[in-house]
């Protein structure tokens, strides 16, 4: 399709200003996507638009590390769940499985470099994707990538650096920039894995068409479906045995509960379009909607043991739990989200040398929570046995305005690329109350009885309100070429929050080509991450079970601005602020060898974390049964440190072509001071630093020989360690090396069809067992950083025309 010169310039000139339609070519890149092959990575001549906003900047000429994945790389994992995808992918990228923890399990917690999960910002074609609804573990509250279909993605930029003073707050970690599909063509895949065991079925299924609208644009829309089964890694609990044999005329579930990925179904739906209404002048749009619904199991409660809820008292006269849920009783937890994201602008230019982009988004995601297979004891006989438990919104409006110019100066050979800009956003909180059942405090209360639906107490009315904060922001961000070998960066950005005040950032990046084909480059930069609504007003509620005394806890997270709270010490949130240095090598050779090698040192202070918890005070007032509360709170420091390997080589192989990929990643992360030091919170000194393996790696080969493509990958995860999460004191377990290996086999039967069957994890390999977990059934750790399911086969059709 003809385009016209301002598509030409704006396409590569703008780069993150105008990467709503920004699209490069990806240089040596052959598309192999109707083969279903896994093509080779892109090399470090392929055009970016994420990390510089300066023209024709590619992957080998940038002044920070920037991955570049293919939409063949993205289909060389069996996942629908871009997470899943990035970390086979990304070397310091790693996602959680997370079953029975709560919102986790559907909304599943994924760092980059170690970092908290909101301290990587996301974007979609150069656009601030909106958060998640959900505040995960220590509060985090992060974009969900889940909800973005990766049959609709063209290729992903990750910016591995920090990049506050460029695109604002979240940036500490990096950016990952997912650009959306806009060639002319269909493309239909269905899909079917299942894991060696049985279960874990899954069925998928997606479709993309894209038209050239004559010499005025192009429009691409996008469907997916995906509808997985639940899996189980689960023994039956010692106290069911026990319970089953103190009880032989009942007949036990075995297992009572189950461990595993939760039951989920999604439906996403998109487009994306670009239209010229002149030779200076463009209109871009998109749009991404997803509905999701999944089950997940929790703890089983035992008659015999669980006294809050199987108590029999005057109050209820003739009534016993025990006539409802004779075997005791594991409560299902629903979750049903809706997630919407669009956005519109237009671009165009004054000069040729000057260009501008004005845009306006509108993000929004919601989380239903219900709960099924429970009671609220207190309420006796009048409890039903399934709850809504409320919903939390999270909606974001952003409006930007960019501008591009190239400065040519007479001493200088090339000019230098000047961006500047403003941004407007404002982020609003909302919290929906449950089912008055859900939280009520009825009167078996006073005879011992548990309050709230069991297993997941609901939000309450006074938990319920809606928060809001706005920021305003201003940037500037050059690039000077300092003749054939230097090159210079500068960028900063002045930001300020209604909330808590403003904040500067600035950035200084440098390259010297020590010749045309290596390189060295180095960044210094601060950065920061602005505290949400919800992490400033909101409260929440959660159980557990010891697994010690294997008794239900109930442990309350309270605003920083609760008075009990402030009894307790909490104080106003703060920006956490971060410093990073970085320093690489990259190369590239006419023998098919390229790659490079960054090491960096990330330094954050006030992290932002939920505090050592706490005893209610004697004479508060305890309505929920807290057996401790804690806050959000600017908690302590940390310095990580790291080294990122990446490593491609390209090379004929008899009639064929061999592609090998090495990516590594060593990342260590030292908490310095603060109320997490070893002195005063051994457990959250322990998870900051040991939670997640400090090596990871992988090894990818493939070899594409007239119709049929091979691929083998190895996966490397080092040691790490993991703890109980108990009421009161944790017992800690490290989890030694792991290894997988993945195949994949290709055939084109046609121009039109290709098919592809492969397995995750041939071998079917499973980590060391999570022995003080047992109590409750588990086998694997919850908290592994890889799939604990073993072996997953999968067969894929894919149809393109």
């Amino acid at each position: 399709m003809h385009r016209s010169k301002l598509s030409r310039s704006i396409l590569l000139a703008l780069g993150l200003v105008s990467a709503g339609g920004a699209i490069a070519a990806d240089a040596g890149t052959a598309d192999t996507s109707s083969s279903g092959s896994h093509a080779a990575p892109t090399q470090l001549d392929a055009m970016l638009v994420t990390g510089t906003r300066a023209s024709n900047r590619t992957q080998f000429e940038t002044l920070a590390p920037v991955d570049v994945f293919t939409k063949q790389d993205i289909q060389s994992v069996d996942s629908t769940d871009l997470k899943d995808v990035l970390a086979q992918l990304v070397p310091s990228f790693v996602v959680q499985r997370l079953p029975m923890a709560d919102g986790q399990v559907f909304v599943r917690p994924a760092t980059l470099r170690g970092l908290s999960p909101d301290q990587t910002l996301v974007l979609v074609n150069g656009r601030r994707f909106h958060r998640s609804a959900l505040l995960g573990n220590r509060g985090a509250q992060a974009a969900d990538l889940a909800q973005i279909p990766t049959s609709a993605i063209k290729r992903i930029e990750v910016l591995r650096d920090g990049a506050s003073a460029q695109y604002g707050s979240d940036a500490i970690a990096g950016v990952i920039n997912i650009i959306l599909e806009d060639s002319p063509g269909t493309e239909i895949t269905a899909g079917y894995s299942q894991y060696a065991q049985g279960d874990g079925a899954s069925r998928d299924f997606s479709a993309r068409t894209g038209w050239a609208l004559g010499d005025y644009g192009s429009l691409a829309l996008f469907a997916e479906s995906s509808n997985s089964d639940a899996t189980s890694r689960t023994r039956q609990r010692p106290d069911a045995f026990a319970f089953q044999a103190a009880h032989p005329e009942l007949d036990v579930p075995n297992p009572v509960q189950r461990w595993g990925q939760p039951e989920l179904e999604s439906r996403r739906v998109g487009f994306n379009l670009k239209a010229n209404a002149s030779d200076t002048l463009e209109l871009y749009a998109f749009g991404l909607y997803s509905h999701s619904d999944g089950v997940s199991d929790f703890n089983w409660r035992n008659p015999d043991t669980t006294t809050g809820a199987y108590r029999t008292t005057s109050i209820f006269p003739g009534w016993n739990l025990r006539s409802l849920y004779p075997v005791g009783f594991s409560p299902q937890y629903g979750n049903t989200q809706n997630d919407l994201q669009l956005v519109a602008g237009l671009r165009g230019e004054i000069t040729p040398k000057l260009r501008w982009d004005l845009s306006a988004s509108y993000g929004r995601n919601a989380i239903d929570y219900s709960l099924d297979n429970s009671i609220n004891a207190s309420l006796g006989p009048d409890s039903p046995t399934a709850f809504d438990l409320g919903r939390l919104t999270q909606t974001e409006k952003n409006a930007n305005a960019d501008f591009n110019y190239e400065w040519d100066v007479a001493a200088l050979s090339k000019p230098i690329n000047v961006a500047f800009g403003a941004e407007f956003r404002q982020e609003t909180y909302q919290v929906r109350a449950g089912d008055p059942a859900s939280y009520a405090v009825g009167r078996g209360a006073a005879a011992g009885l548990e309050a709230n639906s069991n297993g997941a107490p609901g939000f309450s009315a006074s938990q319920a309100g809606q928060w809001s904060q706005h920021s305003k922001a201003a940037y500037v961000d050059m690039e000077v070429p300092l003749g054939e070998r230097w090159s210079i960066g500068a960028a900063g950005r002045y930001e300020d929050f209604s909330s808590f005040g403003s904040t500067v950032d600035g950035k200084l990046s440098a390259r010297f080509a020590i010749t045309p084909d290596v390189a060295l480059r180095g960044t210094l930069s601060t950065g920061f991450r602005a505290p949400t609504p919800a992490q400033l007003n909101t409260t929440s509620t959660t159980q557990g079970l010891d697994t010690r005394t294997l008794q239900i806890f109930t442990s309350g997270r309270l605003s920083p601005s609760d008075p009990l709270a402030q009894l307790l010490g909490a104080k106003p949130l703060t920006p956490e602020e971060s410093r990073t240095a970085s320093l690489g090598l990259t190369w590239r050779t006419d023998m098919g060898l390229s790659g490079s090698v960054d090491v960096y040192r990330i330094t954050l202070s006030d992290r932002f974390s939920q505090s050592a918890s706490f005893a209610i005070p004697a004479g508060t007032p305890n309505p929920l049964g807290y057996t401790s509360v804690n806050y959000f709170t600017n908690d302590f420091d940390t310095t990580t440190t790291g080294v990122d390997v990446v490593g491609n080589y390209l090379r004929d192989l008899g009639a064929g072509r061999m592609t090998l990929t090495l990516a590594y990643n060593y990342n260590q992360t030292r908490v310095d001071n603060g109320s997490t030091s070893v002195a005063t919170n051994e457990t959250q000194r322990v998870l900051f630093e040991d939670r997640l393996p400090e090596h990871k790696g992988s090894f990818t080969g493939s070899w594409d020989v007239g119709a049929w493509s091979l691929m083998a990958r190895v996966r490397y995860y080092g040691k790490w360690t993991d703890s109980t999460g108990n009421a009161t004191g944790d017992i800690y377990q490290q989890f030694g090396a792991m290894t997988f290996l993945d195949l994949a086999v290709g055939y084109r039967i046609n121009e039109h069809h290709s098919l592809r069957v492969g397995a995750d994890n041939v071998f079917d390999r499973y980590p060391d067992e999570a022995t003080f977990q047992a109590s409750r059934g588990l086998i694997y750790s919850r908290n592994a950083p890889y799939d604990t399911d073993g072996a997953n086969v999968y067969a894929q059709y894919r149809l393109t025309f």
